[in-house]
């Protein structure tokens, strides 16, 4: 620590402890002589207080890890401190005790309150994360952000680290439909959508000021990758009209976005950019904060005092805006507010920018004319309110000299600093208005510690300056005067004067000027011309202004102009292209819209739909408005009064609503219509599919779904390795398999923003057997219908079979087997024997061999021999149904007179079984086995027959557990 501008220092080590690690040091801004220090993290989590300028310290312990602080701009013992782990602290007594505000806040978008007015300067404004993983933009107290007192001043989520709090204004930014949309609240009112010109459409935007009640946002479009527009609003940052286009721009080391603009320290509304013309850098300035800008004259001559030919628009001086985010290093430019008129920066003479051709040039007239100072990159430090410019030159080699020019740039004068080459690292300028001492850091060689050196200027002078020393100086822009509607004159130390300046007074007068032309900028909606015209733009409409006018009211109507925001002109054409009062005209209805509050198309059942109206032209307060909302509910509304937050409805029942809205009064009507599409949300998906089918024949694959009304859905069909789905809007579906094997068919159901899917495999072969199989009764007892009960019991019973064949000639795997126990009661089940080739290239069982397994099996079943152990004591027997098994496809090669009988007695008994089944109810006493409400979905094969020729046996064993609901409405036991 030094007192004495770096001449001396103390070692300050016993003071902070000894094995005290530190890793950040801060000095409140309010008030100097409170200093905090940051222990390393990694080490222990403690805080370093100091309330006498760094003299001593109290050491302070914490629960959290802090990441960063943020001081409050009036109250010098307030502070937010934000963790490591997004967490947000408070503390009234400079870091003694901490509060936790919120948790999951994001990074650097938490913020103090401060207005012009002052008001509320405890408020705390952050974006935090909510349980589901969306942002929302809240303020609360310092002292108190509960739940109960946390305000949430944007309705309904915004983007992730998109708050801004600056001065007057708040943004946010919300992405809907893919575009994202800019809201910003003036002076804390309620949220105004931005308005850009309409075919804008921006991808990205940035807030560059807020200074004098305006913003000045950057903004990339549509179309742009590596350049913004910049664009200025009205007062309320609302309205915004181009202020130059296609500004350059970059990536900074953190993959921040840096544009190519520059704010000149100082004087108010003047800015530096480059703009890219035709794959060309090249520098522009304004002095009327965009209203217009022109390229920078060239110097006369160069350092050696040659001429320099360089003629506008053809050549211009080209400058680098980049501002170095290191303080004790300069960056490309700079400018001081207690220098108004002095600008260095590197850049080039050319009709580009350059980056390799670079030197040094210092304006000492505002950025009227420029004078080359060096033909190499330096560091310049402003001394002396300007008085003295010290330069050192930008190099990896070490250097003893810097340059001093007393006469803001116009001469120089080397310096020798240190007797012993430095690399230099960093320079660093006292505080304080009155010195003139600047330190200059860095190392004699690559393994030495850090050296100081301190040099100071105060010996040059012998004197202050006294009045007689200045002189007047009129800020202007190439000759002209009038700059923001006012002539202001600042005063300079004369050049030839060698003397110390102290306290920066400001500018000496300004007075304003009469209005001209210059000073209006185009209104929202309009665009100059080449004739300097402001005229509606091919997408405005200037009569639109008064579509929220209600007759007997006024609004101002524009004249295509408005005064640049902050301009102080008076009189002269103020008048003549200053907005009007004008009265509203009375219009019939036209441009009728009726939206969602949320701008979508869908509603979940049962919940409120906030409907909006809106009318371009005619006054919804004097007028009729009837809303249908398609569901036999219609309402009216004599006024807007009712219909300002929107018209509420809920829908009881699913489907597409055809909802419209008339409004009319007595000099006409419009209507409009919006079709909304309400569902309720989709819980479970059953794909409902055949275990076993026949090659090249037709399998009809159902989806059911749970509940069985959503909505509108779209199915996404999958088969087998097909890497293109089958898109449709019904829920079943017919195809062929033209490949024996195992097969798989997935259903996807979308329903708004839901996806929900179920897979199933099937199996294929040109000829199967297949037998229906019963139990003891004994197995009902147990039996709970839930698909993994079936499943399970399917895999004892597959194994049983495949034990008990293993003793015959015709021995089988299980890949030969499958089993499907079928839901309801009594408990029975579906064997399928399959012509499976296993991998050691066993010889496809032909039709007489699938023949002789399955009157295998039936033997073993009807000699009881098939039986599995459901638990200790329960033994449960497996048998074949009462009638024989036979193939459920026509296994010969030839039909027979007897199978043909066969077949017309299988289509009779199936013909009876269907007139039973629709008369049931009038035959009593008549019970239905396994009765479903719909056909389609119907999940288990009629008992009446064994022989019935449909090859395709649904697979509703591996329904999901919440299925279950649903087979229980479905699925009547037998009386």
């Amino acid at each position: 620590r030094s007192t004495d501008y770096g001449t001396t220092y103390e070692k300050l080590n016993d003071k902070v402890g000894l094995k005290t690690i530190l890793s950040y040091l801060y000095v409140c801004p309010t008030n100097k002589r409170k200093i905090m220090l940051l222990t390393d993290p990694e080490v222990e989590s403690s805080l370093l207080i100091s309330s006498d300028e760094g003299a001593t310290y109290q050491k302070y312990r914490l629960n959290f890890y802090i990441h960063s602080l943020l001081f409050h701009p009036k109250k010098e013992d307030w502070i937010l401190a934000y963790s490591q782990d997004q967490k947000l602290f408070s503390s009234v007594e400079f870091g003694r005790r901490w509060l936790l505000l919120h948790e999951g806040v994001a990074p650097n978008r938490f913020y103090w309150s401060m207005m012009e007015s002052g008001r509320e300067p405890d408020l705390v404004h952050l974006e935090a994360k909510t349980v589901d993983g969306h942002a929302q933009y809240i303020t609360c107290k310092m002292q108190n952000c509960s739940e109960a007192t946390r305000s949430k001043p944007f309705p309904g989520y915004i983007d992730h680290n998109s708050l801004i709090v600056q001065d007057d204004y708040v943004f946010v930014q919300f992405t809907s439909g893919g575009r994202p949309h800019y809201y910003v609240s003036y002076r804390r009112n309620a949220f105004t959508l931005m308005k850009l010109p309409k075919y804008s459409l921006p991808k990205d935007m940035h807030v560059i000021s807020t200074d004098e009640n305006q913003v000045f946002a950057a903004v990339q479009e549509w179309n742009q990758n590596d350049t913004y527009n910049l664009y200025i609003s009205d007062t309320r940052g609302v309205y915004f009209t181009l202020a130059l286009e296609n500004v350059k721009s970059s990536q900074g080391l953190e993959g921040n976005v840096m544009i190519d603009l520059y704010e000149v320290a100082g004087i108010k509304g003047m800015f530096l950019a480059n703009k890219k013309i035709d794959n060309q850098v090249k520098t522009f300035i304004t002095y009327n904060k965009g209203r217009d800008w022109s390229l920078l004259q060239a110097p006369d001559t160069d350092l050696r005092g040659n001429p320099i030919h360089c003629l506008l628009p053809y050549c211009s001086l080209h400058l680098h805006l980049k501002v170095s985010e290191n303080p004790y290093t300069s960056g490309n430019i700079a400018s001081r507010d207690t220098a108004p008129s002095i600008i260095v920066a590197s850049g080039n003479v050319g009709s580009e920018l350059s980056e390799s051709e670079i030197s040094m040039f210092v304006s000492s007239d505002a950025g009227n004319t420029w004078r080359q100072i060096f033909e190499e990159e330096h560091s310049v430090l402003y001394l002396d309110q300007g008085g003295v410019l010290v330069a050192m030159k930008h190099t990896s080699l070490p250097i003893r000299h810097l340059w001093l020019s007393f006469d803001e740039g116009g001469s120089w004068s080397k310096y020798s600093f240190t007797s012993l080459p430095l690399f230099v690292d960093g320079v660093l300028g006292e505080p304080g208005e009155e010195t003139l001492i600047m330190t200059v850091f860095g190392h004699f060689s690559h393994r030495s510690e850090w050296h100081l050196v301190k040099v100071d200027y105060k010996s040059i002078f012998d004197r202050r300056c006294a009045e007689e020393d200045y002189r007047p100086w009129q800020l202007h822009s190439q000759g002209e005067a009038c700059i923001m509607g006012a002539k202001r004159i600042y005063r300079k130390r004369k050049s030839e004067k060698k003397c110390m300046q102290g306290k920066y007074a400001g500018a000496m007068t300004s007075k304003p000027c009469v209005c001209t032309e210059a000073d209006f900028d185009c209104d929202y909606g309009y665009e100059r011309h080449s004739n300097g015209q402001c005229l509606p733009a091919f997408w405005y409409n200037p009569s639109s202004l008064s579509k929220d006018c209600s007759l007997g009211q006024s609004y101002l109507n524009s004249t295509g102009y408005r005064k640049v925001v902050s301009n102080n002109c008076t009189d002269g054409v103020r008048e003549r292209y200053t907005a009007k009062p004008q009265q509203c005209p009375g219009k019939a209805p036209q441009g009728l819209r009726i939206i969602t509050s949320d701008g979508k198309l869908t509603a979940e059942q049962g919940h409120n739909v906030t409907f909006l109206v809106q009318l371009e032209e005619g006054d919804l307060q004097r007028s009729l408005i009837q809303v249908d909302f398609g569901d036999g509910i219609a309402v009216s509304y004599a006024n807007l009064s009712s219909t300002e937050d929107g018209i509420k409805h809920i829908y009881q029942n699913v489907g597409i609503f055809r909802v419209t809205v008339l409004v009319k009064n007595s000099l006409g009507s419009d209507n409009a219509v919006l079709y909304l599409h309400v569902t309720c949300p989709l819980e479970h998906v059953h794909l409902s599919l055949p275990f076993v089918t026949t090659k090249n024949k037709e399998v009809n694959a159902t989806a059911v779904l749970w509940p069985s009304q959503v909505g509108t859905l779209t199915y996404i069909w999958w088969f087998g390795n097909n890497t293109e789905p089958l898109i449709t809007l019904e829920g079943s579906i017919t195809f062929t398999f033209s490949v024996e094997g195992m097969n798989t068919v997935t259903v996807q159901v979308s329903t708004g923003n839901t996806i929900l899917q179920d897979t199933k495999a099937i199996a294929v072969y040109e000829q199967f057997r297949s037998l229906r199989l019963l139990f003891s009764p004994n197995l009902d007892d147990y039996n709970p219908d839930i698909p993994e009960w079936r499943r399970d019991i399917s895999r004892v019973v597959k194994r049983a079979l495949v034990e008990v064949s293993n003793v015959h000639k015709w021995c089988i795997s299980s890949k030969h087997v499958l089993v499907a126990v079928l839901p309801g009661l009594p408990t029975s089940a579906e064997l399928f024997i399959l012509p499976y080739q296993d991998a050691t290239g066993e010889k496809k069982r032909t039709a007489a061999d699938l023949e002789q397994i399955s009157e295998t099996l039936i033997q073993k079943l009807n000699q009881n021999l098939v039986h599995f152990d459901l638990k200790p004591g329960v033994q449960i027997l497996v048998h074949a149904a009462h009638l024989t098994a036979a193939p459920l496809v026509d296994l010969t090669p030839n039909h027979s007179g007897s199978a043909m009988l066969m077949l017309l007695s299988i289509v009779f008994v199936g013909l009876a079984v269907f007139i039973i089944y629709k008369f049931k109810r009038k035959i009593p006493g008549l019970n239905i086995y396994a009765q479903m409400q719909n056909e389609k979905d119907q999940e288990m094969v009629s008992p009446v027959s064994q022989r019935e020729s449909i090859p395709n046996v649904p697979q509703s064993e591996l329904m999901s557990p919440e299925q279950l609901v649903d087979e229980k409405l479905e699925v009547q036991p037998i009386g």
